[in-house]
Formats: structure tokens, C-alpha cells, sequence
């Protein structure tokens, strides 16, 4: 399952690369719909910090977004990964919710995968040092392009030319 954290609209003027993150968020989300993996969305304080950023809700009309006050994203009321053993990470900030959701699911014997380039925090000491740890933890860092053609496993058919021509 692709989970989607905190990509919301308060954090645009202070997150470091924010444009790129969303970018790269907005790629995700269209490559793991096209083979088929869910996706689900959080939103850390919704009242306070408002809603997923618009660029994103487009491809995020039918996806209910989860609110929550916890870090951790895995913690909030509500939150499934569906009876699935492994979560792709991308958010914001790579240090706390996105840092806190893995070390958490990590201890639930839960493979993570964080994607490098689409989190961001608000500064890249941060950025680092959030994927630093998530990696120490046993996380595996990808990237947008790698993830995704990892989960189409091979050229032909459609899901290929949807990434292929996402990731161009």
C-alpha cells in the first residue's frame, strides 16, 4: 500500500523542495494505481493545517483522507494497510510522521519502503537524517522511478507505458 502523509497545504511555504515532493507524491500515486496497489492519505491536524494540497486531490477524489494528531500515521484511528505486509512511505516531514509511521510499522514486522524523493522536510538536515534513520531501522530507500518499476517487474502491457510515460 502506498501511504500518502501530511502532503498538505500548510507546510507549502516552510518545506523545503515542497514543489519537487508533491511532484514526485503526484508520480507515486498515478504509478501504483496503475498496477493496481492502494493507496491511502493522512492528514496531521486537518482543523489547523488544512487539507492535502490540491495538486494531489485530483487523483485522490475517491480516497477518503485519514485526520490524525498522532506522529506515527500507522497510530491514528483508522489506519489499515488491509491485512498487506509491506507500505511504500512518501510525506512530509521525512523526520517526524514519515520517520515515526516507519519505526512503527517496522516493529509491526512490516516491510517499509520510503521514497527518497518524494518527502521533504523543513530542512534538508532533517530530510537526511529522517531517511537515515528509517534506513538504520531496516527500511529500504527507493525513489519514485525505481519503486515503481519495481512494481511493474517488466516491459509491455499497459501499466509499463503508464510509468513509462509518467516517469519521463
Amino acid at each position: 500500500m502506498l501511504v500518502v502523509i501530511d502532503v498538505q497545504e500548510a507546510f507549502r511555504p516552510v518545506i523545503e523542495r515542497f514543489d519537487e515532493v508533491v511532484a514526485a507524491t503526484l508520480t507515486m500515486i498515478r504509478g501504483v494505481r496503475a498496477v493496481g496497489v492502494p493507496v491511502l492519505v493522512t492528514e496531521q491536524y486537518p482543523q489547523g493545517l488544512g487539507s492535502t494540497v490540491p495538486e494531489l486531490l485530483e487523483d485522490l477524489h475517491d480516497i477518503p483522507r485519514l485526520p490524525k494528531t498522532v506522529f506515527a500515521a500507522s497510530q491514528a484511528d483508522g489506519f489499515s494497510l488491509g491485512g498487506r505486509d509491506q507500505a511504500i512511505l512518501c510525506g512530509i516531514e521525512s523526520h517526524v510522521c514519515v520517520a515515526q509511521t516507519a519505526l512503527d510499522l517496522l516493529a509491526g514486522g512490516v516491510a517499509v519502503h520510503a521514497i527518497g524523493d518524494a518527502v521533504g522536510s523543513r530542512t534538508a538536515d532533517n530530510r537526511s537524517a529522517g531517511l537515515w534513520r528509517m534506513e538504520r531501522a531496516g527500511a529500504t530507500l527507493s525513489t519514485v522511478e525505481m519503486a515503481l518499476f519495481e512494481l511493474v517487474g517488466a516491459a509491455g502491457g499497459e501499466a509499463f507505458k503508464t510509468i513509462q510515460r509518467l516517469v519521463k
